[in-house]
């Protein structure tokens, strides 16, 4: 059938399953937005307040629902205004697909007006970066964008599509949806010196990345836990991957992870990396990381082994099918020494804080506490998130979302907007510092415009929480442009979007505003003032190798 470039994005999207955009118009798009208003039945369309916000937001949804997400936006500032969201989302391998509009093919190169190489830009961000300008190659392109998006290692296509394609008459042909096949590429011997490694350890860690989340493996990482007895780890991207309610469980390893996980991994003789890449917060100094270890590496992407860390042995290959593999091999192990060994780690270095004012990790557990740990929880960067991944008990996959390798401040309220919308039927939570909030708070207007029932806390301690701590501990005190004590009220600010705003003082109104909050089922904003000075502990300082951990206790006793 003969349709115009416009039509045939909306019949790929259809064709490939997506029931949402997010997105926002101009000049070089209005062809394809007016095909989406002919099809507004079949394809939802989120007008976000920001490009930014809808890059998030589809980011959100992806994560949220393991599916592509999908973003629009018009060329020249629109486009660039999604950088920044899909860098956040290559950085964490989330699947995504960015359609962007260009100005016609006549004028490109002639510095046109809202022209931009936009393909050129987002290059080192993406898996894959397409400019298309002929209306034949349209379909076969946005159908290759999404298998890349999903396949292997997930994460963001740019497709760029000229205004004149999207006007242009094509014949189309309906094509069968191409589903990436899971594959593994190692080797019988690879799979043997694992195996061997796994007999003969001792004191053998689990070591647990978002990989497991992805590849949707946390049945059989459970699986392989209880056959190898071992403890188990995380790291950011990894929350939920393993229950953390389980005994075996120890908290998240590096920077800010507990000293269970962090002297552990620097004393057992075996780690096991299951979907991480070895990240600067999580390994610190890595000439010292797990250094009476050996150290095998199971991830989708070969680049990630020997890269930051040299491990003994390796298995690349989709993780759910390495681990089935692995398992139907692997015999029974029993470490009860090393377990108890470990479980003395956990008793002896709790987490703890300040619990005679109102403070973040209160707030965290509380929030889990009426959640039942069964709400999505999506966070912004900085000494909130760090809380978040802490007090809060993640016990399924997909329910964690923050930006972990870009670290974008401003990323949560857009996915938690996304994660709302795939997840219409669970509880969607945003927890945002005050100098986080700031960056991308307009998106409260696109959740009341669309009565999002998204719920934001907003941890305002009138300052840059994260980096004022840094100043206190390494840099003399010296609190240069930290300091967010200005007239702005973000309750004013949230009433005047279109949300119902809570302000919180003291300890005993967090629950009566979580559970208001909740029964309104409408966007809704709560402000927790808490004091300047609260630190995230344990910490290990950057470069420093994890084993010299510390928390509030042994600064007390070193000053």
């Amino acid at each position: 059938m003969q349709l115009n470039g416009s039509e045939i994005v909306v019949e790929c999207l259809k064709e490939q399953g997506v029931d949402t955009v997010f997105g926002y118009p101009g000049g070089t798009i209005l062809n394809i937005y007016d095909a989406l208003y002919k099809h507004s039945d079949e394809i939802k369309h989120i007008l976000t307040s920001h490009e930014q916000g809808a890059a998030h937001a589809a980011d959100g949804y992806a994560r949220a629902t393991g599916k592509v997400g999908v973003c629009l936006a018009t060329s020249g500032p629109g486009a660039t205004n999604l950088v920044t969201g899909i860098a956040t989302a290559f950085m964490d391998s989330v699947p995504m697909v960015a359609i962007t509009a260009n100005v016609t093919l006549p004028m490109l190169g002639k510095d046109t007006f809202q022209e931009v190489d936009i393909a050129g830009v987002t290059m080192p961000i993406t898996k894959h970066g397409y400019i298309v300008k002929n209306v034949a190659d349209l379909a076969n392109t946005l159908r290759r964008a999404f298998t890349i998006a999903k396949s292997g290692r997930p994460g963001p296509v740019l497709v760029d599509i000229t205004k004149d394609v999207t006007a242009a008459m094509c014949e189309f042909t309906p094509a069968a949806v191409e589903e990436p096949k899971r594959t593994v590429s190692y080797t019988e011997q690879e799979m043997e010196q694992v195996i061997n490694y796994l007999q003969e350890a001792k004191k053998p860690f689990i070591y647990l990345g978002g990989g497991a989340i992805l590849s949707d493996a946390c049945q059989e990482v459970a699986e392989f836990a209880e056959l190898m007895d071992a403890p188990v780890c995380d790291t950011l991207m990894g929350k939920g991957g393993f229950d953390g309610r389980s005994s075996r469980y120890t908290g998240m390893i590096g920077m800010h992870g507990t000293k269970a996980s962090n002297l552990g991994v620097s004393q057992c003789d075996l780690l096991i990396a299951l979907g991480a890449r070895f990240s600067d917060r999580v390994i610190g100094n890595p000439k010292k990381f797990a250094e009476n270890a050996k150290i095998i590496h199971i991830d989708v992407d070969a680049a990630e082994v020997n890269k930051n860390i040299r491990v003994n042995a390796s298995l690349v290959g989709d993780l759910k099918l390495v681990l089935q593999k692995l398992n139907k091999r692997l015999e029974k192990q029993h470490h009860e020494e090393w377990m108890e060994e470990v479980s003395a780690l956990k008793e002896k270095y709790p987490l703890k804080y300040d619990t005679d004012n109102l403070s973040c990790p209160y707030v965290i557990e509380t929030i889990d506490k009426i959640t039942g740990g069964e709400a999505i929880i999506t966070t912004d960067v900085g000494q909130h998130q760090m809380w978040a991944a802490q007090y809060y008990h993640y016990t399924k996959p997909r329910t964690f979302l923050s930006s972990g390798g870009l670290g974008t401040m401003g990323y949560g309220l857009g996915a938690c907007i996304g994660a709302q919308v795939g997840q219409p039927d669970k509880l969607c939570i945003n927890i945002a510092g005050d100098g986080c909030f700031r960056m991308n708070m307009n998106e409260l207007a696109t959740a009341s415009r669309y009565n999002i029932p998204v719920i934001q806390v907003v941890i305002n301690n009138h300052v840059l929480g994260m980096v004022r701590q840094w100043q206190t501990l390494f840099y003399g005190k010296r609190y240069s442009q930290t300091v967010l004590n200005d007239k702005v009220d973000f309750c004013k600010v949230a009433e005047g979007l279109g949300c119902t705003a809570i302000r919180v003082t003291t300890k005993e109104e967090v629950a009566p505003a979580l559970e208001k909050a909740i029964a309104l089922k409408a966007p809704v904003l709560i402000e927790c003032m808490i004091p300047e000075d609260d630190k995230v502990f344990p910490m290990v300082p950057a470069g420093a190798p994890i084993a010299e951990v510390f928390d509030g206790d042994d600064l007390q006793e070193n000053t």
